[in-house]
């Protein structure tokens, strides 16, 4: 197969780290051909996508004494070349957010790929559909109680009733801007103006779930179905758990009630052509779904021995081959 993955500069990525490179990796082992190109190199022309490409060759990061361990240089890089999109047997939408202009014209550029030649993951229009934070509100047998508001006295209204509760933008990304809330502080109302940009864009406000202390489980789903999970603590200097600030790692299991949210999430999730998902539970409550691209493969591997880069190239190539049967 040929892929072709839409991330941020590669001289940017941690190959140690990011599930970009993971997957990338995985499917150069299965012989496939990697190429990559960014967000700004997209366009359209008489009706097809098109890309500005690159070929890479990795060279394969190593477990060395539980650590992953990377060449230098670990990638190298052919030619530019404008290809259609159409040439490749799929596309990884894998840009970093925010979810900004830039990165919702890319999704309409991507609109013209045929995906009856290419397929695209994850879908455009389900990228766009589904912001990370508002698309679990659906769930509603899932989530903690939650509200989305721009308004002050909505949101005290709703503090003042379940006492701390966790303020969280919309549009950010590894638990930036995110708030520990309580009607008594004196900041109240500070918070809620700086956050909510003088009432004019919502947040998302939920009652605090003191299983949080005991870690943010971060979820694999490949087609609906969970493939793999860690368990994310936080550091002790900050309430978040997220990796970005901190955060350590640590082996977990995926308990009965988080399969049964992963089987309520499966059917949606396909609906909308979101294959590759990384969901987020604390407590056994649902607290987001990451669909743009969610990273968590390395750490995982690295704990349980698995390999789940080969997982999602292994899908892949079964789907691939389904469909040029048809």
């Amino acid at each position: 197969m040929k892929l072709a993955f839409i991330i941020d500069p590669i001289h940017q990525l941690d190959p140690c780290h990011d599930t970009s490179v993971a997957l990338m990796e995985a499917a150069q082992a299965l012989g496939h051909e990697i190429w990559v190109t960014q967000a700004n190199l997209l366009s359209v022309a008489n009706g097809n996508a098109w890309a500005i490409l690159q070929q890479v060759e990795l060279v394969p990061i190593q477990l060395v004494e539980g650590r992953w361990v990377a060449a230098n240089p670990w990638y190298k890089l052919s030619e530019l070349c404008l290809t259609p999109l159409e040439t490749m047997d799929a596309v990884f939408m894998r840009t970093d957010p925010p979810i900004n202009d830039s990165y919702l014209y890319a999704t309409y550029i991507l609109d013209y790929v045929d995906q009856n030649k290419t397929l695209v993951i994850n879908s455009p229009s389900g990228i766009r559909g589904a912001n990370e934070k508002m698309y679990a509100l659906q769930f509603t047998d899932a989530i903690p109680e939650t509200i989305v508001s721009a308004d002050k006295q909505v949101i005290r209204q709703f503090v003042e009733a379940k006492g701390m509760t966790i303020l969280k933008p919309l549009g950010n990304k590894a638990g930036e801007g995110i708030l520990v809330l309580q009607s008594g502080d004196r900041n109240f109302n500070s918070i809620i103006e700086l956050s909510t940009l003088q009432g004019r864009v919502p947040v998302m406000v939920q009652t605090y779930l003191t299983e949080a202390k005991e870690g943010d489980k971060r979820i694999i789903l490949l087609d609906g179905e969970p493939i793999g999970a860690l368990n994310r603590l936080s550091s002790g200097s900050d309430f978040r758990n997220n990796m970005a600030t901190g955060g350590t790692v640590a082996r977990t299991k995926i308990t009965s009630r988080e399969s049964e949210i992963c089987t309520q999430l499966a059917e949606e999730l396909r609906k909308d052509g979101l294959i590759f998902v990384g969901i987020d539970v604390i407590g056994g409550y649902l607290t987001e779904v990451n669909v743009t691209s969610p990273t968590g493969i390395r750490e995982i591997d690295r704990l349980d021995g698995t390999r789940l880069g080969y997982q999602v190239i292994q899908w892949l190539e079964q789907n691939i081959t389904t469909k040029k049967l048809k």
